[in-house]
């Protein structure tokens, strides 16, 4: 069984945190009406939701998945680099603790989960301006019982990792070279996002398929031409708020 965890869009997503892209006016009502659909594409996968409520005084909380990251053996509750955004955590711990025990990042560490990639036993930390080496350093520690490696990487001119690179299957992943060296990357196989397309690094593979914004068609084409089906959402408004596809869910895989 495949579960994913989401929260309803705030009303106050017009208030959220913004990094590396210009401060746009959100509809409020089309970003949640983008969001079902996104809720709804999952349950098409196949997906057992777990839909928490709004919080109405937290602008960015849509985006659960900075606030943990799920492995097979615990998760790992975060502690989010924006001050804002730090309350986040509470009611997504206790979703998760019917699953998986749980283990909390500390001050001073900082960490959004958008920075962390998980492939197999190696698990990259993008160093941003959310996540720092302190908790580089803790989760290595954390994880140690379970024999993973944990390993800092730099990035710039986006705000997270995963909207550099991110995992399609064991062996590939989707990048923006221009945001990350490719190098911590050359045991996979990697699929590089069209130039025009840059954000289009972040996608989010869900039993078999591959959910990926309507944005990005030529990066879509070159995933297709490898041989992954699409799910194909539209975005456009919640990446207002420097959200992506990952961003909106946490995957527990059964």
């Amino acid at each position: 069984m495949t579960i994913a965890i989401t929260r309803d869009v705030s009303s106050r997503f017009n208030e959220c945190e913004i990094t590396h892209i210009d401060r746009t006016p959100i509809d409020l009502k089309i970003a949640q009406r983008q969001h079902k659909e996104y809720v709804k594409a999952l349950s098409q996968l196949g997906c057992q939701l777990i839909e928490l409520p709004e919080e109405p005084n937290l602008p960015d909380s849509v985006f659960v998945e900075d606030t943990a990251f799920i492995l097979p053996e615990v998760a790992v509750i975060t502690r989010p680099g924006a001050d804002s955004r730090k309350p986040e955590t509470k009611t997504v711990a206790e979703a998760l603790a019917h699953y998986r025990s749980l283990v909390h990042v500390t001050e001073p560490s900082t960490i959004d989960g958008g920075d962390v990639l998980v492939l197999g036993k190696n698990i990259y930390i993008g160093l941003s301006t959310r996540s720092n080496q302190f908790a580089i350093d803790q989760i290595q520690k954390l994880l140690d019982p379970y024999e993973y490696k944990v390993a800092g990487v730099q990035m710039h001119d986006c705000l997270h990792l995963k909207t550099a690179v991110t995992r399609i299957d064991e062996t590939t992943v989707l990048i923006n070279k221009n945001w990350v060296d490719a190098r911590h990357f050359q045991s996979f196989d990697q699929i590089e996002v069209e130039a025009s397309e840059p954000f289009a690094a972040n996608c989010l593979p869900v039993n078999r398929e591959i959910i990926f914004p309507t944005a990005f068609p030529v990066t879509r084409s070159k995933l297709e031409a490898r041989g992954y089906k699409i799910h194909p959402v539209d975005v456009d408004e919640l990446a207002k708020a420097e959200g992506a596809v990952t961003c909106c869910s946490l995957i527990i895989e059964g």
